[in-house]
């Protein structure tokens, strides 16, 4: 018969065999959700989540139920990897130097980012975790563009959120998606507008002569 301290570790290891199955098909779920909406399937019914992790529907649908959670997990391995793309290049040199090296580094970042983007904009409504990253994003990149581009500190309101915009993801997104631009020519026309907006001198509103 077994005693009271066997039955415990018994129980105890049982609980911990569960809570890691538990773990491994939540991790399986994560992955599942990466891959599909990498693929442009931008909201993946349960069923293709369960099929391509490979656990049951039931399964999917007690994690589903704590939606925020998975896409804090999901946002934490994306960050993983694309993070490191926002700091590996120089931030000093000439004017056209920088230019272009921003905006290479932000077409790198947007084409990596772009479906889980447009999945997130999809389903911000209602979830305040994908509505905070949002806002945590967007005022990510208007400080490193500062970083990038010391000029701004010199120029009128206007022109700063006018470059703001230019260096967006929904900028480039439109250059890509509706406009149809490859990679190459999407990074011209934000480079060719980016020095014009930044060597064209700007007058202040004054009396009309």
């Amino acid at each position: 018969m077994a005693t009271r301290a066997q039955a415990a570790t018994e129980a105890a290891v049982a609980l911990d065999g569960r809570v890691r199955r538990g773990e491994r098909s939540r991790q399986s779920i994560v992955a599942a959700l990466l891959e599909l909406v990498g693929e442009g399937i931008l909201q993946p019914t349960a069923q293709q989540v369960a099929e391509r992790a490979g656990v049951g529907i039931r399964t999917v649908f007690r994690h589903f139920s704590e939606t925020e959670s998975l896409y804090a997990a999901m946002d934490g391995r994306l960050q993983a990897e694309v993070r490191p793309s926002l700091t590996t290049l120089r931030r000093t040199g000439s004017l056209a130097e920088r230019i272009k090296r921003l905006v290479r580094q932000r077409a790198t970042l947007f084409e990596r980012i772009a479906p889980y983007k447009r999945s997130a904009t999809l389903q911000r409504w209602r979830s305040r975790f994908l509505e905070q990253r949002h806002e945590a994003m967007q005022a990510e990149l208007r400080a490193d563009l500062r970083r990038w581009l010391p000029e701004l500190k010199g120029t009128p309101d206007a022109i700063g959120e006018a470059i703001d915009l230019l260096t967006s993801f929904e900028t480039w997104d439109r250059l890509r998606g509706d406009q149809r631009l490859g990679p190459k020519a999407a990074m011209t026309v934000v480079e060719r507008t980016l020095d014009t907006l930044l060597r064209t001198p700007c007058r202040r509103p004054g009396r009309p002569r």
